[in-house]
Order: structure tokens, then sequence, then C-alpha cells
């Protein structure tokens, strides 16, 4: 039984790919899309229980950073699009809990995209999207036990990061406009 949990979590662990990875690399574009910025806000974000205190000016801060470091990478594309995310909610687990609770980190925001010739949403509805740590060597007890809140703030924004990038690819025609006349030629 213990060789059956060990395989399990050594195949968990190598599936798991790091953000640092996905950043050295060049993306495959994404229909037309220019990323010209992100805007994060977190007015008034939900602490969940068991969590890290966490002020909004580091919610935005790590996941404003996490989210253009991301995206910059896109640009061959001749459409400008943003992307606007809000903190809805966040736990950070914390330092000290029993290894049997093992809380996990996670993070709610809703995501709304912006095409800049138009001015406008291309969704009128916000996205939601509810990210977790990944589950690694460091996390896979808590990573309250094994990172610090700035570590998690930082796994948590790449997160969200790559979610925001998996909903847009399942929705590329979003992104499939024709270019704007001012990047044009």
């Amino acid at each position: 039984m213990r060789q059956i949990i060990a395989v399990l979590i050594l195949v968990t662990m190598a599936a798991c790919t790091p953000a640092e990875k996905i950043l050295q690399t060049k993306p495959d574009p994404l229909g037309n899309l220019d990323f010209g910025f992100a805007a994060v806000a977190a007015p008034n974000p939900t602490k969940g229980p068991v969590s890290r205190d966490a002020t909004s000016e580091e919610l935005v801060q790590a996941v404003d950073a996490a989210v253009t470091e991301h995206f910059e990478r896109f640009d061959q594309g001749t459409k400008l699009y943003h992307i606007g995310v809000r903190v809805e909610g966040y736990v950070l687990a914390r330092a000290g809990i029993p290894v049997v609770a093992a809380p996990k980190s996670a993070m709610i925001v809703n995501v709304t995209f912006f095409d800049d010739a138009k001015q406008a949403k291309l969704n009128e509805e916000p996205v939601q999207l509810t990210v977790l740590e990944n589950v690694n060597g460091k996390t896979l007890l808590s990573s309250g036990l094994t990172q610090s809140k700035e570590q998690q703030l930082k796994n948590l924004a790449q997160n969200v990061a790559i979610a925001i990038e998996k909903h847009m690819r399942a929705n590329e025609e979003l992104f499939n406009g024709p270019a704007d006349p001012a990047t044009e030629g």
C-alpha cells in the first residue's frame, strides 16, 4: 500500500508544470492577441478560514506581476487585448496547522477581457476562476508549513495567470478579431 501511495505522489508531482518553465517558452499564438496590459484590483477580498493575512496591495501586486509576466510573451498578434482581474477571495495556508488537516492555499478571481480598439468588454459577465496551489514536494503536506506568505502568493498568482490562459485558449474565438489599424503596417 505504501508503495502505491508513493508512486501516486511521484506521478502527481511529475504532472505539475512549474510556472517558471512555462515562462521560459514562447507561447503558441492565441488568436490575434497582442497583450496590452493587466488591470488588477482587490477592493474587498474575502479571507478564507485559517488563512494568513494579506493586504489588498499585496494581492494586487502579486497577481499583476504574474499576469503581466505571463502575458507579455503574447506579442505575435496585431490586436490589443487587455485583461482585468479582480481578486475576490484567498486562502494562504497557515504554518503550524496539524498535518492531518493539510490546508491548501487557494485564490478566487473574476476576469474580464477587453478589446482595445472597440473599447469594449469581450465578456459581459466576469469569468470566475478558482486556483489552488501546485502539489509538489514543498506543498504536499501544506504550503503553510514549508513556504512564506510571499511564496504562497507568488505561486497562486502564477497559477491565476495559467488558468486565465487556459480559459482564453478554450474561448480563442474571442481573440480572433481583425488587426487594430494603429498596429498595422
